[in-house]
């Protein structure tokens, strides 16, 4: 079964459009000690919601995780992982954050309950709930 996630990035950084544009992308700068947890449970074929941060705070699209979590070649030994990143589809319509916080089956939603966070999980219902509110499949 894949695991689900969501991404958060400031548009101005790197946007949904840069990952369509580029085909993909090392998701990389996560130094969080809870998100590289995160980012080192992923497998390849998960799928992640992407979020953009600042003025719009909103779900825009969905990815694919392209491989296994490996080292940032970045940087020097192994603490900081990455993994790659491919889009799969731009979302019908963007889901605000304000629509999200406002739904109570999203109160257990780490984009809710940890803000701060830049890799998320989500649970298979609060997936297809997502999925279903932006127009995704």
């Amino acid at each position: 079964m894949p695991g689900y996630w969501i991404l958060k990035s400031e548009p101005s950084t790197y946007s949904y459009a840069d990952l369509e544009r580029d085909g993909r992308t090392v998701w990389d700068g996560i130094r969080n000690a809870q998100a590289l947890i995160h980012v080192r449970s992923m497998k390849q074929g998960d799928r992640a919601l992407f979020y953009h941060t600042g003025a719009e705070k909103a779900i825009v699209g969905i990815a694919r995780i392209a491989s296994d979590p490996y080292p940032d070649p970045k940087a020097a030994g192994d603490k900081l992982v990455v993994v790659d990143l491919v889009p799969d589809q731009i979302l019908k319509r963007p889901i605000p954050l304000a629509e999200i916080k406002a739904d109570r089956a999203f109160a257990a939603l780490g984009l809710v309950r940890h803000a701060r966070l830049s890799v998320v999980p989500v649970s298979p219902a609060q997936w297809k709930r997502l999925l279903a509110a932006g127009g995704g499949r």
